[in-house]
């Protein structure tokens, strides 16, 4: 059964309509999907600014590419999916340096396990993930919200699978603090 965004286009019309350049397709596409895309987007970066820069680049690929859509499968998981590598790309254009930098400067704080997280809103945590440095927010993000693997993680942002491990380390003791303090 064919997606329908309105009554007049499915989204393998919106898809065709995207191929060829045709805008009023690609504005219902973009203003169907926004949302979602920001969603996935604001997990990898510090600014809303950012990540809309990351949206507007993911939905570049998403009109160029639309060919590519298996419509027998999820349109937001492939949406999901050029969203993270666009943002990933973004990451690693903009932030490559960080990876060391966050190692060397890190310091490893223990703290106790209370679960300081059960009354945090979606926007409040959201927000704590904003204020991790890029590379400890991007493996954070990569691992526990998108599920990918420490060798996943390593191959995509070129570290090495303990930078990945330590990286997660570090970003879920830094949340623990952040949470702690609120």
């Amino acid at each position: 059964m064919p997606i329908t965004i309105d009554r007049s286009h499915t989204l393998k019309d919106l898809l065709d309509g995207c191929l060829i350049g045709n805008p009023k397709c690609q504005e219902l596409l973009y203003k169907q999907f926004y949302g979602y895309a920001m969603s996935v987007c604001l997990r990898y970066t510090r600014t809303h600014d950012e990540a809309i820069e990351i949206v507007n680049d993911g939905f570049i690929k998403i009109f160029n590419n639309a060919d590519k859509v298996d419509l027998s499968k999820s349109f937001k998981n492939w949406l999901r999916k050029i969203m993270v590598n666009t943002a990933l790309d973004y990451y690693r254009h903009n932030h490559k340096h960080y990876n060391h930098e966050d190692i060397q400067e890190g310091e490893y704080h223990l703290t106790d396990n209370t679960d300081a997280s059960s009354d945090v809103s979606y926007e409040e945590l959201l927000g704590l993930i904003q204020k991790l440095s890029p590379a400890y927010r991007t493996v954070f993000s990569l691992f526990v919200i998108d599920g990918y693997s420490h060798e996943e993680i390593a191959e995509m942002l070129e570290i090495s699978i303990g930078t990945s491990k330590s990286n997660l380390a570090r970003a879920r003791i830094n949340l623990r603090e952040m949470l702690s303090k609120m």
